[in-house]
């Protein structure tokens, strides 16, 4: 509608002659933009006359320079080194470059986009479909850049595997494979291997590509944060499919056993920096399988614990019954009396997150009755639980947070942050888990169906749903900026400024902090009035 009054405003009697007209009218101010800025850096640096419109390099590295670049003495290097010759390469990168540094002007690390891109060009420079992607497929050269000066993370992973930048030129091959289909082609590739180191190789090929695939359809805006959670989830899950498989070969007396998620990737909100927090489990008998068992899990870890350029994928057993201390591998007939006889409140919550992941779906589908006993108890919490819930959140409120970390800036652990948000959905899932509604293991869907059934205001849904989804944004933007996990914003500098453009707040970085600040101060007082109650 209001792209409808505009158009009739300014005199167009159909929206699509206003589009059309304004398309024509950027297309040319782009084009002017790029010969006045652009064209006459690479003129500097090349052997292409253009009379007087040729620089000096010293011109072109202070323009270099205005443009964002910190070091362009380095960045018209790079230029020289991607135009340098008469040959078809070096053509196509003059007509390419424009663009490339256009794009790259704009972006948070211009001076490291720009080093990237000509570590790809170096590497794909001689493969024919790579100049002619960039050239002719669509959106690829401008998100190429844009993803090369965003983000430390991306641009690891496709140093390793640069021919899947094909992804860039479409949409449709952006989106998220499914968990199924993902399980499928691991265990294909697995298949081909006959040795365990080999075929989990296969995997973690598989899981790079992929890793490309979420991270680029993330900071491209084409996935929100729930589905980043959700596809970052089901690849994990197939992930520790494929390597149980591997690891249960050949072993005898291998009992089923089953890998239970726990904390975020059991609540299918797993990050860029997550670590994959699981429970194995086993329905073997004797000593012989249960002895099978371990050599299986040890087995799986050691796979997954190679080294790797690939960002790490570690397993935490740490949620296990009996903790570091328990088996590493419990037997459910084990499980089941420790949850029935020993277990904390605060582990019948841990379990609220807990799903089935991989391996025996017998085995799993066991392990889910018996942890719905556990977890959704009819009648909710006793006095006592409500008191004992509310001393172990103040605990962690005032124990946990980081030594010096600042308490309104610490995604994870700070005031509204994502601790707050869970423990606030989880309490009304204790007290309310016997509504089937209200069984689920991921954050945002309790607090909806909590909503829906009355149990939690609007306002504070709303509070609450909003601060998850940005802080979740905030602490992967993170990772994918620096490429390793942070849960600590930057307390000013250009990390700062650099985080607050990718999120679309441009070089104000107060404009982002408020922002961060009123959503999860919002938050934090309506996590606070469902945990301790209305003050």
């Amino acid at each position: 509608e209001p792209l409808h009054q505009l158009a009739r405003t300014l005199g167009y009697t159909t929206d699509e002659g206003f589009l059309a007209a304004w398309r024509a009218h950027a297309a040319t101010a782009r084009r002017l933009h790029e010969k006045l800025l652009y064209r006459p850096l690479l003129d500097a640096v090349t052997r292409v006359s253009t009379a007087e419109l040729r620089m000096t390099e010293s011109e072109a590295a202070s323009r270099l320079a205005v443009l964002g670049f910190a070091d362009p003495d380095s960045a018209l290097t790079h230029i020289r080194r991607l135009t340098a010759g008469i040959g078809r390469t070096a053509t196509v990168q003059r007509a390419l470059l424009p663009v490339v540094l256009h794009e790259l002007a704009d972006s948070p690390e211009p001076d490291r986009g720009l080093l990237a891109y000509r570590q790809v060009s170096d590497k794909l420079g001689s493969t024919p479909w790579y100049l002619r992607l960039l050239r002719d497929g669509g959106p690829a050269a401008v998100r190429l850049a844009r993803l090369l000066g965003t983000s430390r993370y991306f641009t690891a992973l496709l140093l390793h595997v640069p021919q899947s930048l094909r992804f860039l030129s479409d949409n449709a091959d952006l989106e998220p494979k499914s968990r199924d289909g993902l399980a499928a082609g691991m265990r294909q590739a697995v298949a081909r291997h006959v040795d365990a180191t080999d075929a989990v190789a296969a995997v973690r090929a598989i899981r790079r590509r992929e890793l490309i695939r979420i991270a680029a359809a993330d900071l491209l805006g084409l996935l929100d944060d729930q589905q980043v959670g959700l596809a970052l989830s089901d690849l994990v899950d197939a992930v520790l499919d494929a390597t149980l498989a591997v690891a249960s070969r050949d072993v005898p007396d291998a009992p089923p056993i089953a890998i239970i998620g726990m904390g975020r990737l059991g609540g299918r909100e797993t990050g860029f920096g997550s670590d994959a927090d699981v429970v194995f489990i086993h329905n073997g008998e004797g000593d012989a399988q249960r002895k099978a068992a371990g050599r299986i899990v040890e087995a799986v870890k050691s796979l997954l614990a190679a080294p790797t350029a690939d960002p790490p994928l570690e397993i935490d057993l740490g949620l296990r019954p009996e903790g570091k201390g328990g088996p590493i591998v419990p037997s459910l007939a084990a499980y089941e009396r420790y949850y029935s006889d020993r277990a904390r409140l605060w582990e019948r919550q841990a379990l609220l997150r807990a799903r089935a992941v991989a391996g025996d779906q017998g085995l799993l589908d066991q392990w889910a009755e018996a942890a719905d006993a556990v977890r959704y108890r009819p009648g909710g919490l006793s006095e006592a639980e409500r008191i004992e819930f509310r001393r172990v959140k103040a605990r962690v409120d005032s124990e946990r947070l980081p030594r010096g970390a600042d308490p309104n800036g610490h995604t994870k652990l700070g005031r509204g942050g994502l601790v707050d948000i869970e423990w606030a959905a989880q309490l009304l899932q204790l007290e309310h888990g016997d509504e089937p509604l209200m069984r689920t293991t991921r954050t945002v869907p309790a607090l909806e169906a909590a909503a829906a059934a009355g149990h939690l205001d609007t306002t504070s849904l709303e509070d609450l749903r909003a601060a998850w989804e940005f802080v979740s944004r905030v602490r992967n933007d993170m990772t994918l900026a620096r490429g390793v996990p942070r849960d600590e914003l930057p307390r000013s500098g250009p990390e700062l400024t650099a985080l607050a453009q990718t999120l679309g707040f441009g070089s104000d970085t107060q404009e982002f902090l408020n922002h961060y600040r009123r959503l999860t101060r919002l938050a934090h007082e309506a996590a606070h009035r469902i945990v301790y109650g209305p003050t």
